[in-house]
């Protein structure tokens, strides 16, 4: 583990595990946290049948909490456009594993609705609790 960073998008972690640890740790994380996975992309597949390219293993993975999406949708349904909040899962070229997490408060800039924020709040709470439990 190297750590936990945030950039304009959102909240990263290195981890210096396999890449198929690092999903399946991801996977449990979110859930513990409320969250499950409607949708995997696997970048690296489809990328390869698509446009013969050869590239590492990434994948995108739709989660959600229907909780929070339910609460959120109620306020503003024009939020449907935001979610699922996505989480990426990457392999780096030093071999490390980059995991990345959406900023539900970033997205907060897009849709002006102040009855989002609490919802917000308290997806971010969950994701860095996430997050934290992908460092030990």
């Amino acid at each position: 583990m190297r750590g936990t960073t945030e950039n304009q998008l959102g909240i990263v972690i290195h981890l210096n595990v396999d890449y198929e640890t690092a999903l399946t740790q991801t996977v449990a994380a979110l859930k513990v946290e409320g969250f499950g996975v409607l949708t995997e992309i696997d970048v690296k597949q489809t990328l390869k049948k698509k446009l013969d390219v050869e590239y590492a293993p990434y994948k995108i993975l739709g989660a959600c909490n229907p909780p929070l999406a339910h609460r959120a949708l109620t306020a503003a349904p024009e939020m449907g456009l935001l979610l699922p909040c996505n989480v990426t899962v990457r392999q780096l070229e030093d071999g490390s594993i980059e995991v990345a997490m959406i900023d539900p408060l970033m997205m907060m800039g897009v849709i002006s609705n102040p009855a989002l924020k609490p919802i917000a709040d308290e997806a971010r709470a969950r994701l860095e609790r996430v997050a934290e439990s992908l460092k030990k």
